[in-house]
């Protein structure tokens, strides 16, 4: 070949490459599709496939069924790897599921000298129904409330506050209050929270016994699964519930990836080593925004709002404003936490630290502490609970998660503020005071304020940023 020959293949050639990049293949162009929509089903899915998540751990794991009820029967351990739960409560959860039992009863006992609860109602996609006990729409006298399947038009008996679900399925988070984590008062706290009733409304006139099933120590995971398994998760959603208005356009972007109603999701090898790649893509998106942070609340502190505002509207409204849908905020959100709450702030409310008084990441290596002020205005109790910072659950393998008000071993400084060390091994004579991390892993905090007085909204009360301490050694922390 010549020098002139050369040249011109050299030319063609510099001309067809780039025109190859613009006009890939039919093929090429569908595998696209299917990764760009897998992405976006992921993001807008995860509430869904956080509570089939839940619910797939009680059906395989546990006895419990729908329609019962488990519970912790003890402060939460790190066996429970449900996303950022409160271990300074006790948990019952009832999933539900109305396609077949029909529209099915909560009763909800009064608050009394026997005990107390906070609970949420929500349905599968975790938009709030109802906030129910002393901190919810009954104020603590109790009631009953009847969850309608979704288009039910029958009429209901009087008596019942009426909750109308888009969805067959979800689930009931019941927290029972603890006076303190004495064996007596954990079992005061279970009798009271077994009084909580749980019956399909067919069966109003003589009402079987709620079951209750204690899986205190079943390693109960439902951490998200950033693999293909989580179009599984999805498919089932979609094979189970009606499509609601708000999220039509999801059907052919979800039938892209295969997954259509009625139809078996079974992709092929390369299609799902799309949906594999795509997940995680998501899964890198959505840690990008979660550690991009959240509105500050206490200014000159790294302490945020646990949500993006629009999330929090979202789910407790059930998107009751035409003009938002908040996908990607709830998307960030169910990846760190589920359940939603109808009136937060009036029952609880809830603050997240991922980083230090000098801007870093908590090292589970190190020691920090952090100076809760005195005369914390809640008029219940208040917690600080350290989690796995790339799961988001319980430090697993710690013998403690958090430290509350209702602990009754905690010290208190002379001023009535209270020091919480956070780190592998407790400071000297502080133990008490004390929450371990692994040193291998990053962890993140989550402060709880439970029925929280105006002067916490006023702020004329604030929590500081913990502080890194010193370097720990075997024995402790050195100040």
């Amino acid at each position: 070949m010549n020098k002139k020959s050369l040249f011109a293949s050299f030319a063609i050639l510099m001309i067809t490459l780039p025109a190859q990049a613009q006009n890939p293949s039919a093929e090429e162009i569908n595998r696209r599709l299917i990764a760009g929509r897998a992405l976006e089903a992921a993001i807008w899915g995860m509430s869904a496939v956080n509570t089939d998540l839940m619910r797939q751990e009680m059906l395989t794991k546990t006895p419990g069924k729908v329609n019962q009820f488990i519970y912790w029967g003890r402060p939460l351990d790190w066996k429970n790897q449900t996303l950022t739960p409160n271990p300074d409560t006790l948990y019952f959860m009832a999933f539900y599921d109305t396609k077949v039992a029909g529209p099915m009863v909560i009763e909800v006992p009064p608050g009394d000298d026997q005990g107390s609860l906070n609970g949420n109602i929500v349905t599968v996609w975790q938009t709030s129904l109802e906030d129910v006990g002393l901190l919810g729409v009954d104020h603590g006298a109790g009631g009953k409330f009847v969850i309608l399947p979704p288009g039910h038009k029958d009429a209901v008996p009087d008596g019942y506050s009426i909750l109308r679900s888009d969805t067959y399925g979800g689930y009931a988070l019941v927290r029972s209050n603890l006076r303190s984590r004495s064996d007596a008062d954990v079992a005061a706290s279970v009798a009271y929270a077994k009084r909580v009733k749980f019956y399909p409304l067919s069966a109003a006139a003589n009402p079987p016994e709620t079951v209750f099933t204690d899986v205190k120590d079943v390693n109960f995971d439902s951490t998200i699964r950033y693999d293909a398994s989580f179009y599984q998760s999805l498919d089932r959603v979609v094979q189970s519930e009606p499509w609601i208005e708000r999220d039509r356009a999801m059907i052919d972007q979800l039938r892209t990836i295969g997954i259509g109603k009625g139809k078996p999701f079974n992709p092929d090898a390369k299609t799902q080593a799309t949906l594999t790649a795509a997940i995680g893509e998501a899964k890198v998106l959505l840690e990008q925004r979660y550690d991009a942070g959240f509105p500050v609340f206490y200014p000159e502190t790294h302490w945020t709002m646990p949500a993006l505002s629009e999330a929090v509207e979202g789910q407790s409204s059930t998107y009751a404003n035409p003009d938002k849908y908040a996908i990607d905020a709830r998307g960030v959100a169910y990846t760190y936490a589920y359940i939603a709450i109808k009136r937060l702030g009036a029952g609880q409310f809830y603050l997240i630290s991922i980083r230090d008084k000098e801007g870093q990441a908590f090292d589970g290596s190190k020691t920090y502490r952090l100076r809760v002020p005195a005369d914390v205005p809640v008029a219940q109790y208040w917690s600080v609970t350290a989690y796995d910072r790339e799961t988001h659950a319980l430090i697993k393998n710690m013998p403690r998660a958090s430290r509350a008000s209702n602990a009754a071993d905690l010290q208190k400084n002379a001023d009535g503020s209270v020091d919480i060390y956070f780190g592998p091994a407790a400071p000297a004579g502080k133990d008490t005071n004390w929450v371990p991390t692994d040193p291998a892993r990053k962890f993140e905090l989550m402060a709880r304020f439970y029925a929280p007085k105006k002067e916490f909204f006023e702020k004329t009360w604030s929590l500081p940023d913990i502080e890194k301490v010193g370097a720990t050694v075997g024995s402790g922390a050195r100040q």
